[in-house]
C-alpha cells in the first residue's frame, strides 16, 4: 500500500479487519427503522457502492435505492425524483452526484472517505502534466477530484473505459490517461492506443500479487479467476474474466465455474453470494509470500461508512457535498459524456 493512507486510518482499518463488526438484531433493526423513517420524511434515497458494508447495501436495497458501480450510481442520481441523495462510498462519488445534480442536496455518511487514486492525482500537478501535451485528449478515471474532472475531455469508469479509448483511438486521437497506471496499461495493451500515463494506483488492487494468486489457483484448480483491471498486469493475465465491479458480478453468474477467486475489494462478496448462492468465492491473496497484508482486500476509506454515521448524517443533515459553480459547469461536460456514452 502506498503512503497516501494516513497511519491512524491504517491502524484503525487493520483493527477493524481483525474485529469485524457484528450488529445484534435488535440494534440493527432500530438503526434501519430510524434511517428508513428519516429517508421518507426528507424525500431521500440511498446510493451505495458495491464495496461498502453489506448492511448498508441491504438497507439500500430495502429502501429502493441504488447499489451499483460508480457509473450506475451517477446515472441513478440523475434519474431519481428524490430531493436528497445520500451517497455511501468515497468522496469523488458524492462530488459526481452533486455535479450532475446541482439542484439536489447530496450528503455522505462521512467526508473522511477519500480514494488513493484521487489523492494520487492533485489538480495543480495534473494541470502542469496536461499542459505539456496540448494536442492530446484528456481521459480521466471517475476516481478523481471534481477539479481534475473539470480539466478532462472525458470521464470514464472501469465499465466503459476500454470502449471510450477504442472510440477515441479510432478517431486518431492521442490520449492522456489518469490516474490509475494499471488500468491504463490494461487499456493500452488491449487497444494499442497512443497513451501517456499518470502514475498512481489503488491501495487495494495494487496489493494483489501474481505468485500468491498462482499458488491459490493450485489449491483450487477448478476455480475461475475474476480480476478488476486496477490490478497489476501480471495478475490480470491470470484472469478468466477482467472487468468492473458490475462486470465481475455478471461474469460470476455466466461463467461455468462453481468456485471463483476474486481479485477486488471484498465488499463485493455480498452481491456475489446473493446472486450465486450455490457458488463459492475466495479472496485473492494480497501482499505476497511472507508479508502481512495492509489493505487486506478492503478499502480503508470505504470501511469508514457505517449505519451509525449514516443515521447521524440524516438526523443532523451534515456532511453536505458542495462543488463550486465554475468547477461544476466544467466537470459537467466530461461527466455528461460518461453518462451518455
Amino acid at each position: 500500500m502506498n503512503n497516501v493512507v494516513p497511519n491512524h486510518l491504517l491502524k484503525k482499518h487493520q483493527k477493524n479487519i481483525l474485529n469485524e463488526k457484528k450488529y445484534n438484531s435488535e440494534n440493527l433493526q432500530t438503526l434501519k427503522s430510524s434511517i428508513k423513517k428519516l429517508l421518507k420524511d426528507k424525500n431521500g434515497v440511498l446510493i451505495s457502492h458495491y464495496y461498502v458494508d453489506h448492511e448498508i447495501q441491504k438497507l439500500t436495497e430495502e429502501t429502493n435505492g441504488c447499489v451499483s458501480d460508480s457509473l450506475q450510481m451517477a446515472k441513478f442520481g440523475q434519474e431519481t425524483e428524490a430531493d436528497l441523495l445520500v451517497v455511501s462510498g468515497v468522496k469523488f462519488m458524492g462530488e459526481t452526484s452533486k455535479i450532475l445534480n446541482p439542484e439536489k442536496t447530496v450528503l455522505m455518511p462521512t467526508l473522511e472517505a477519500t480514494c488513493s487514486l484521487d489523492l494520487g492525482c492533485p489538480a495543480e500537478e495534473f494541470k502542469k502534466f496536461c499542459d505539456q501535451f496540448p494536442d492530446r485528449e484528456v481521459v480521466v478515471y471517475a476516481n478523481t477530484s471534481a477539479e481534475v474532472k473539470a480539466m478532462a475531455d472525458w470521464v470514464v469508469t472501469s465499465s466503459i473505459a476500454l470502449d471510450v479509448v477504442e472510440h477515441l483511438d479510432s478517431q486518431g486521437k492521442k490520449i492522456i490517461w489518469a490516474p490509475d497506471k494499471h488500468l491504463g496499461k490494461y487499456i493500452e495493451t488491449k487497444t494499442q492506443a497512443d497513451m501517456i500515463m499518470w502514475d498512481a494506483s489503488c491501495v487495494v488492487h495494487d496489493e494483489f500479487k501474481f505468485q500468491g494468486l498462482k499458488k491459490m489457483k493450485k489449491l483450487h484448480p477448478e476455480a475461475g479467476i475474476l480480476v478488476h483491471p486496477e490490478s497489476p498486469m501480471e495478475v490480470i493475465e491470470l484472469a478468466d474474466a477482467v472487468g468492473s465491479t458490475s462486470q465481475i458480478i455478471n461474469a460470476s453468474k455466466k461463467l461455468d465455474f462453481k468456485k471463483f477467486i476474486v481479485a477486488t475489494d471484498k465488499g463485493i462478496f455480498y452481491q456475489l453470494k446473493k446472486e450465486s448462492p450455490e457458488k463459492e468465492f475466495f479472496e485473492a491473496p494480497t501482499a505476497g509470500e511472507g508479508a502481512q497484508c495492509r489493505s487486506c482486500s478492503q478499502c480503508p476509506w470505504m470501511g469508514l461508512n457505517s449505519l451509525e454515521n449514516l443515521e447521524k448524517t440524516l438526523i443532523e443533515m451534515k456532511n453536505t457535498i458542495n462543488v463550486p459553480e465554475k468547477i461544476t459547469l466544467e466537470a459537467q461536460k466530461s461527466l455528461n459524456r460518461m453518462t451518455s456514452f
